[in-house]
């Protein structure tokens, strides 16, 4: 299936734009000072405002200075938002990716809206610290403000009450009482095994290796009922640990012990 073929828009492509950066109350700011616009109709151009002024950019110069650093000052045009710092200082950036600005409209159509010349970082005015500060001051308030809600319970209370045949299945407080009492039986400690000399215990192995080739540690624990770690290092000593194949898990005698035992047995 074909993708929808796209056009864009490029009659502004080379128009020169400005980039900037804003905090988010700046953002909101304007958002809702376009909002309010769009609802309000102006009488003089017969309707809504499509386009409305939220700020305007303040250039200083000092016409007595031929080479000066150029300062940038943005003022909100709002004056109605609390306590939303008004000046904010513009420091302005030429040294970035070229990069370009595009739109899209409602009915889904894409433009070109200009080359970026000029790119701009925000930050608080120094006039405006006491109205900043008192922004801040509101947004940790909101923060610890924690809002109760209270609602109304639509099963009429039958969740908080029994249902009816199982008022004696309750355990009363009573009841409970005693369980929590009830002693707590002692543990039981296996027997502790008594450990045999390593010559026996090594001549008892090949016996039971004489009566099949492979044994789980478990299976020579209960024939030997030998300590686990003393019978380990015998094993580790005699035999060789499967870990793969149909034998695994098992413990079967070396080669070389497996020979001596097969002599034994000739002689």
């Amino acid at each position: 299936m074909a993708e929808e073929v796209k056009h864009l828009e490029t009659r502004a492509a080379e128009r020169p734009v400005w980039l900037m950066k804003c905090p988010t109350v700046v953002s909101r700011a304007w958002q809702e000072a376009a909002a309010a616009a769009a609802t309000t109709s102006n009488p003089e151009a017969g309707g809504p405002n499509p386009n409305p002024v939220v700020a305007k950019v303040v250039l200083s110069l000092d016409p007595l200075r031929d080479e000066q650093p150029t300062k940038f000052k943005m003022e909100m045009a709002q004056t109605n938002n609390g306590n939303t710092p008004k000046s904010y200082s513009l420091n302005m950036y030429n040294d970035f990716v070229p990069m370009c600005i595009f739109s899209e409209s409602n009915q889904g159509k894409y433009a070109c809206e200009g080359k970026v010349e000029n790119k701009f970082d925000m930050k608080l005015h120094s006039e405006n610290l006491a109205d900043y500060g008192k922004l801040c001051r509101e947004r940790t308030t909101k923060c610890m403000a924690k809002p109760r809600k209270s609602g109304v319970a639509d099963d009429h209370g039958s969740r908080m009450r029994p249902m009816p045949g199982m008022v004696g299945l309750m355990p009363t407080s009573a009841t409970n009482a005693k369980e929590k009492k009830k002693p707590v039986p002692p543990r039981s400690f296996e027997t502790k095994r008594t450990r045999r000399g390593r010559t026996e215990m090594e001549n008892i192995l090949f016996k039971l290796f004489e009566r099949q080739p492979n044994w789980s540690l478990k299976q020579l624990m209960q024939e030997t009922d030998q300590p686990e770690q003393f019978l380990k290092d015998i094993l580790n000593d005699l035999c060789v640990y499967n870990k793969r194949g149909p034998n695994q898990g098992t413990h079967e005698l070396k080669p070389e012990y497996k020979k001596s035992t097969e002599d034994n047995n000739a002689t």
